[in-house]
């Protein structure tokens, strides 16, 4: 995982469905080649974090799994 100013450029940034559409405490992503960006909704034009797909997979995962052993 690393952390840079990549230009937005063609970027497509997107929300979880889980956020509400509200503009508080949200992180937005966006799919790159071999990976995602994300970012702080409400900052922007700060610091964004790239993450490979395989990690980005495995944190999905892990958080389904953890949620569905929560559920239970």
């Amino acid at each position: 995982m690393t952390a840079d100013r990549q230009p937005d450029t063609d970027l497509v940034w997107f929300k979880s469905s889980y956020s509400g559409g509200n503009t508080t405490e949200c992180v937005e992503a966006a799919l790159v080649p071999g990976g995602l960006l994300i970012r702080d909704s409400k900052r922007p034009n700060s610091l964004r974090l790239t993450v490979s797909s395989s990690a980005w997979r495995n944190f999905v995962m892990g958080a389904r799994s953890s949620s569905d052993r929560a559920s239970t």
